[in-house]
């Protein structure tokens, strides 16, 4: 028999990082089912990349390479780049982005713990603004002829206008920017082709598929609650509003939480412990503040999806979030509340 009293050890982060990349497997499975074994590739090239670059890094700072190489962190932020970016981007994209998280957003701010932003949402939105052509060109669902993935990524990016198509969230914000079209909301996701039976073909899987990756990470409390409950319930009701406010133009919660970076945002992005906040009602704030950024990008903005943009504008408030959400000290009197021992 055990004898008391029964003190657990802190989870180490290493033990934390592989359960997170296993919760990402479900969703990594389903993407390849809809859109083809390149995505395995350009995970297995951010990996590289990433490996190469904190080594290289940890080897300058003098920081034992072995041991912080070993914690997964690098790794995690690769496999998020990856499923961030086109599967069929050019192999140099993906390197250089995600050398540019590791070495920029990460180790020049003195490593893991001490980045204020998101490294993977740094390299997105970098990437994003200096090749706009290169980041909106997805694969079309179907096409997962893997040799011809593998040329398009390696050799030739002249054919990728034969094998892609816009995103649904593009398709969806194009052609309700388009004056002389003249498209509703129900008229769109009803004729495109982008568009399934709720988002858009085969990412409403995706989506589900990091809902249960993200679901087994609260149930080993690798995250909590109040991040994912936050901003899918801030998002879904924004969208709510203004959908049933003018149905024509802004679409539904369900089409807004399922497509694009919504859950895997939720439940991987949005719950980064060292960029976001740490108390519990600094969460809820923090990711409220992202699902309405996410919003107003997504239906007035300039690019399809503001998940990353909205992660990195909230990065910026952390600081002041967590000072005005600190608890009180044990002993002290909290003012505003009138509690506690003077």
């Amino acid at each position: 028999m055990n004898n008391s009293p029964h003190v657990h050890l802190p989870i180490s982060v290493r033990v934390i990082m592989l359960k997170v990349l296993l919760a990402l497997l479900p969703g990594i499975a389903v993407y390849v089912w809809f859109f083809g074994a390149a995505i395995l590739v350009q995970i297995a090239l951010a990996s590289t990349a990433a490996l190469a670059g904190e080594a290289a890094m940890l080897k300058l700072r003098g920081k034992p390479v072995g041991l912080f190489l070993s914690d997964g962190s690098a790794l995690v932020t690769a496999w998020l780049i990856a499923l961030t970016f086109p599967p069929i981007a050019p192999w140099w994209l993906i390197v250089s982005a995600t050398l540019f998280a590791l070495i920029v957003a990460k180790h020049l701010y003195g490593g893991l713990g001490q980045n204020p932003f998101n490294p993977a949402m740094v390299a997105f939105c970098v990437s994003i603004i200096a090749f706009p052509a290169l980041m909106s060109q997805w694969p079309a669902v179907g096409f997962t002829d893997f040799a011809a993935q593998m040329r398009v990524i390696f050799e030739s990016q002249s054919a990728q206008d034969a094998v892609t198509m816009a995103t649904p969230l593009d398709a969806l914000r194009t052609q309700l920017h388009t004056p002389e079209a003249r498209a509703t909301v129900a008229g769109i996701l009803g004729s495109h082709a982008t568009f399934g039976n709720i988002g858009g073909k085969g990412w409403e899987w995706i989506a589900l598929a990091y809902l249960v990756g993200g679901l087994w990470l609260l149930q080993q409390r690798i995250i909590t609650w109040h991040v994912p409950v936050a901003f899918l319930g801030v998002l879904a009701t924004i969208a709510t509003v203004f959908s049933f406010a003018n149905p024509d133009s802004y679409a539904g919660p369900t089409f807004h939480v399922i497509t694009g970076g919504a859950m895997l945002g939720a439940f991987f992005i949005a719950t980064d412990p060292v960029s976001g906040a740490t108390t519990p009602r600094g969460k809820l704030i923090f990711a409220a503040g992202v699902a309405l950024l996410t919003w107003v990008i997504r239906t007035f903005g300039a690019y399809p999806d503001g998940m990353a943009f909205g992660v990195l504008l909230m990065n910026l408030c952390v600081p002041l979030i967590d000072m005005g959400t600190q608890p009180p000290v044990f002993g002290h009197k909290d003012d505003k509340r009138g509690g506690g021992v003077p």
